[in-house]
């Protein structure tokens, strides 16, 4: 494991693991049911639905603060450099997203989400930790009241994801990015501020009680979402007031509104919550329902597992470090791996639906993942993104260079 043991030496393999978790997370969503038969959530939806996803942002943000100086922010020239080469790795990651929108897979594809993330990262570089953490803290309060009170006069959302035929619809397109679609942008820029702002700690330094402590804090925020999600949901007049709502969202009424309610809100919403819904549905938790609650929910879960594996993992070394490199490898590839992914979802690969199809794709990912870190490469397609960066970067710095 030499070569897999150098490669891991510069790189923290706490966030690797993380990142492989997310992408089996992504998938398991995807491949395996989140309702059972009579209809109650399965294991998937109660312990992956929007965590998963939610982990994938985050890591995002944590990505873009180690880039740009981590602990200590670039400034002057080699932050515009820099942020110049962001942006072309966003456009290159948008534009696969938008051409894999348009593969019949079934997958609820973030990739254009993701890059539109990613270019409203650049213009927060030069933030610090506390500034990043005070914006998250206001983004995850205010930003779902924003898109509750918006959404009434924006076009009707469909639900495909963002594809290149979008681009004959550009006002729809960004709409839907945005604001109405699957990862309302607005809203998930919470992810992206919480893992900039953890970014921006010296990751390899910080002590572990200060990570132990960000994963207590974190794990505590995100059971009291939802345990006071559910009081305030139990009360008489918010569950008669969704109810009425919720008749016109499935079409059908009865007594078991309450139990109705909470397969909803258990097994998760695409994204929003109804438009026009009544102001009670900002205090539900449901995955993808895009409230404080979820954000919260979802959010603190994410961090925690982040500092939670950053700290494990850290004090790693020798052949134990290059171990676990080699076993999360499909986390250093992620982009590679998930546009794989989505082409296997589809007609385009192998395998066939079903479980035996689950199996295959989740086997060739952590393979693959595995044989990459081996050989100590990196995924073509993250290979290709950072080639387009770094010439961007060159070309902005100019024939002097300098940092």
């Amino acid at each position: 494991m030499g070569t897999a043991g150098a490669r891991a030496q510069g790189r923290l393999v706490g966030l690797d693991a993380a990142r492989f978790l997310a992408l089996l997370g992504m998938m398991a969503t995807h491949l395996l049911a989140t309702r059972s038969d009579s209809g109650d959530p399965t294991w998937v939806a109660e312990v992956l639905s929007g965590r998963a996803s939610a982990l994938f942002a985050l890591l995002a943000g944590v990505s873009l603060s180690l880039m740009t100086g981590g602990p200590r922010p670039l400034r002057g020239e080699a932050r515009v450099a820099r942020g110049a080469g962001l942006l072309v790795r966003a456009l290159a990651v948008g534009l696969l997203g938008l051409v894999l929108g348009g593969v019949d897979s079934g997958v609820a594809v973030i990739l254009a989400n993701y890059a539109v993330l990613l270019a409203i990262g650049v213009l927060l570089v030069g933030c610090g930790a506390r500034l990043l953490a005070v914006l998250c803290l206001l983004a995850t309060l205010v930003t779902p009241v924003l898109l509750w009170w918006v959404r009434p006069g924006l076009p009707p959302r469909g639900y495909d994801s963002p594809s290149i035929e979008g681009l004959e619809e550009p006002g729809r397109l960004v709409s839907e990015v945005l604001f109405t679609g699957y990862y309302p942008v607005l809203v998930w820029v919470s992810y992206l501020l919480a893992g900039m702002a953890l970014g921006r700690l010296d990751l390899r330094r910080v002590p572990g009680r200060v990570l132990g402590l960000v994963a207590v804090a974190a794990t505590l925020v995100a059971a009291a979402a939802e345990l006071v999600s559910d009081r305030l949901l139990a009360r008489e007049g918010t569950v008669r007031r969704l109810d009425r709502d919720l008749w016109l969202l499935v079409g059908r009424d009865d007594e078991e509104a309450l139990e109705r309610l909470h397969r909803l809100i258990d097994t998760g919403l695409y994204g929003q919550t109804p438009v026009d819904g009544a102001w009670q549905w900002l205090l539900v938790s449901a995955p993808h329902s895009s409230t404080t609650f979820d954000l919260l929910r979802t959010g603190g879960a994410a961090l925690a597992v982040v500092a939670l594996l950053v700290w494990a993992l850290r004090a790693l070394d020798g052949p134990g470090r290059s171990l676990v490199a080699v076993l999360t490898g499909a986390g250093a590839m992620t982009l590679t791996l998930y546009t794989l992914h989505v082409l296997m979802s589809s007609d385009l690969l192998p395998p066939a639906e079903g479980r035996q199809g689950t199996v295959v794709q989740v086997g060739v990912v952590v393979v693959a993942g595995a044989v990459v870190a081996l050989l100590g490469r990196r995924g073509p397609l993250e290979g290709m993104v950072a080639l387009a960066a770094r010439g961007t970067e060159r070309l902005v710095r100019g024939p002097s260079g300098g940092r």
